[in-house]
């Protein structure tokens, strides 16, 4: 059956006004064009509530009982990667028959949201540990300490590959319209590698590597272009140089060629790419370069270029980055 108009305010006050004047249900009825029994289920509201608004519903009873929220809930926060499936079939052993999308509204309102998995780098204990003293070390570090850092890294972009934006709004059957597809190619059509920095005031500088780096090859980036990058970002005296533990960066004569160059370089704890503040400049350069859908590699260096260039300050500002940084380091430390 049909749901019925919901009668308004208006009229529902007027239902008890031609009531209180002595009117029968019926005669309201024929005067509003209202059945007697909608007019008479008005008027045993106003008189047992005193009020004809609409009252607080219960609604439907949860399929699932509190023991059996806890009880799933339970099951997630123990196994993150518990299908919907298998809750399902827990509670069903339990006597309860729920589908798959009650699971997930109980969980949503348990705080819980099914989300893709990070892929982070592979951890081993003493990976944590020195993660952990890297964190404690610097935890209260003012944030002056933190903006007198340049940031480094290399990254790969492909030229039609994962950086791609994946979703599109399309009318029904217009799923192969070429405004509504990504072209694909075999190994994401070629890709260029690119090395960059960063510090709090802005985005340094931006270069393609042509050949596969080496130690002779990184010294000659750092001297043309980290030199240059804190000049142009006004670095205070006594900056500091991040970049990670790659065997390129620690080799005797980068050390030797540091030490000449009086470079005083932060010191990073291994197996940590995802602590640096540059992977959400990379996101971002790779989200706007995907946005312009360069059709080649000498398009997608150039676009890479000018993008890199438009980044603003206030998306290279650290701090609140490293916050979590620290907070991811003892939240593994926990698990492990």
């Amino acid at each position: 059956m049909a749901k019925t108009k919901e009668l308004s305010k208006d009229t529902r006050n007027k239902i008890v006004d031609l009531h209180q004047v002595g009117k029968t249900e019926s005669a309201i009825g024929k005067q509003l064009g209202l059945k007697k029994s909608t007019v008479g289920a008005i008027i045993r509201k106003w008189k047992t509530y005193k009020t004809t608004d609409n009252l607080p519903r219960s609604g439907a009873p949860r399929k699932i009982s509190p023991r059996g929220v806890k009880m799933i809930t339970r099951t997630v926060s123990k196994n993150p990667r518990t299908t919907r499936g298998d809750l399902v079939n827990d509670l069903q052993r339990a006597g309860t028959k729920v589908t798959k999308p009650t699971i997930s509204n109980t969980l949503r309102r348990q705080g819980l949201k099914s989300c893709s998995a990070r892929r982070v780098p592979l951890l081993k204990p003493v990976h944590v540990q020195a993660r952990l003293k890297f964190a404690r070390e610097h935890l209260d570090d003012p944030d002056e300490d933190w903006e007198n850092v340049i940031w480094s890294d290399e990254t790969k972009i492909e030229l039609f590959g994962k950086n791609s934006t994946r979703r599109v709004w399309r009318t029904k059957n217009a799923e192969l319209h070429p405004k509504n597809t990504i072209p694909t190619v075999k190994h994401g059509g070629g890709n260029i590698m690119l090395w960059g920095c960063f510090s709090a005031k802005g985005p340094g500088r931006l270069i393609r590597v042509k050949e596969r780096m080496n130690g002779a090859m990184y010294r000659e980036i750092l001297s043309e272009n980290l030199l240059p990058s804190a000049r142009a970002l006004k670095m205070k005296r006594g900056w500091v140089f991040q970049h990670d533990n790659d065997p390129k960066h620690t080799a005797r004569a980068m050390k030797e060629w540091r030490r000449k160059k009086h470079f005083k370089v932060l010191e990073w704890p291994s197996q940590s790419p995802d602590l640096n503040p540059i992977e959400n400049l990379w996101r971002e350069l790779k989200v706007r370069v995907a946005q312009r859908q360069p059709q080649n590699i000498t398009a997608l260096e150039e676009i890479c270029m000018e993008e890199w260039a438009k980044i603003p300050a206030t998306v290279c500002e650290p701090c609140e980055d490293l916050q979590k940084t620290f907070d991811l380091c003892h939240s593994q430390q926990r698990v492990y």
